[in-house]
């Protein structure tokens, strides 16, 4: 009898591990994915031609809530727990769960689902979202590519729409957004690599993502998410920490195994940490990983735009995992706009419309800015009206995406950009000099 399966997920990692592991074995039976962190991606099917042989019907994906009925009623022996970036407590409270119910729970190891590439792969990752994993793998795909590689860049897996559609995904210009009906969320991390004209790819069916991204690149440049593992076999894995949730290494799931993985740590925004924290995140990583080279990166942060902040009222929109699920209270745009003198930041919440004011109650520890969450045309449509409301001078748009190409801002606004900056020896090019 095969044994019966589900798998925990949010719309990424689940889908990976089940085209990995699970299709096609007949050891095990998946009756259905479970959904959370991300709005609107349960009480939907993963569709036969992607689950392949023996789910005729697909694999429907249900709330995580749901998760002690669905164990009753299908009369489950196994819990595979495949999402990121929750405390290690929490990932216990949900193993407790099932096996409270008679489960076994199931964390699968990075050699069952990552993939062999047929060329070189550098990932980058990170212990929490947040610590500066995109414009880290920005400027590794640029040094790369100056060295006369072709570069294409692999991203963490978003499959919010379409999932038969999404199951290959290439983006090599702004049609390219529109024609899957991107996210604000997506846009975020394609969009930046897109400016420096680099090919994303991305989907739902790594495998061939891998075969397609392939064609197209003498090295791969992975890109994660929140602080997941990657899915192909890396030559070389970078590991990103905030020092600013110091201790955070060491508490978030899979963020500790992706630090402890690590060829190299990279220590970000030491312009803004404190020596203290610096000195914390060091002995973390020396504890679980004490062959890892330590690298030290700012992230400078520039304003781009006609306007002045300087003693104006500002609204500060914050990009959105980072100040959700990351935990972070405020980021960027914030230390930038106090950095230019604004007056006053003004705080969204009494003007929060509909959903955005529904992510201030999920998430109370965020701080007096707005997050830019926009998984659905309703998200972003009270993403816009609270803009709208909100009686301030000036908008600080501190998102990845130019929030000015999916919404109308007619408020004066200003963008913030950052980049990566490693300060001493060793350096990226140091460390990327053997794919040269």
């Amino acid at each position: 009898m095969a044994r019966r399966v589900i798998i925990l997920g949010a719309g990424g990692r689940d889908f990976h591990n089940f085209n990995t592991v699970f299709r096609g074995n007949p050891n095990y039976r998946v009756v259905a994915f479970t959904a959370t962190q991300i709005p609107n991606i349960e009480d939907r099917v993963y569709p036969p031609a992607l689950a392949g042989r023996g789910y005729q019907e697909g694999i429907p994906v249900y709330p995580e809530a749901d998760l002690p009925r669905l164990i009753r009623e299908h009369d489950v022996e196994e819990v595979v727990f495949s999402y990121s970036d929750v405390s290690h407590e929490h990932v216990m409270h949900v193993a407790s769960l099932a096996l409270a119910r008679g489960a076994s729970f199931r964390l699968l190891s990075p050699q069952e689902t990552m993939l062999q590439a047929a060329v070189p792969v550098v990932a980058v990752c990170a212990v929490r979202s947040g610590a500066g994993k995109s414009p880290a793998s920005r400027e590794v795909a640029r040094l790369l590519r100056a060295w006369g590689s072709r570069v294409a860049v692999v991203r963490h897996p978003m499959p919010y729409g379409d999932l038969r559609r999404s199951e290959v995904q290439r983006f090599a210009s702004w049609e390219d957004l529109d024609l899957h009906r991107c996210s604000i969320e997506e846009r975020e991390e394609y969009e930046p690599h897109l400016e420096q004209r680099f090919i994303v790819y991305a989907g739902v069916d790594y495998g061939k993502v891998l075969e397609a991204a392939g064609e197209d690149s003498d090295v791969l440049v992975w890109d994660g998410g929140n602080n997941d593992l990657p899915f192909y076999k890396p030559d070389l894995l970078l590991v990103l920490v905030d020092p600013l949730r110091a201790g955070d290494e060491l508490r978030y799931h899979p963020g500790e195994t992706a630090l402890g993985m690590a060829d190299a740590v990279i220590i970000s925004k030491v312009d803004t940490a404190s020596e203290a924290q610096l000195q914390q995140v060091e002995a973390n990583i020396s504890k679980a990983n004490p062959s890892a080279r330590i690298l030290r990166a700012a992230l400078p942060i520039e304003l781009e735009g006609t306007h002045s902040v300087r003693g104006k009222r500002v609204l500060v929109i914050e990009d959105g995992p980072t100040i959700t699920h990351g935990g972070m209270p405020t980021g960027a745009g914030y230390r930038a706009a106090m950095e230019h003198g604004a007056a006053a930041i003004l705080d969204p919440r009494p003007w929060a419309r509909g959903r955005i004011a529904a992510t201030y109650q999920d998430y109370p520890h965020i701080g007096p800015v707005l997050p830019a969450v926009g998984y659905d045309e309703t998200q972003r449509g009270d993403l816009q009206a609270t803009i709208a409301a909100t009686p301030c001078d000036v908008v600080v748009v501190a998102t990845p995406t130019d929030l000015r190409r999916v919404m109308t801002i007619e408020k004066p606004s200003v963008r913030t950009r950052y980049r990566l900056q490693v300060r001493g020896t060793p350096t990226l090019e140091e460390l990327l000099q053997r794919f040269h």
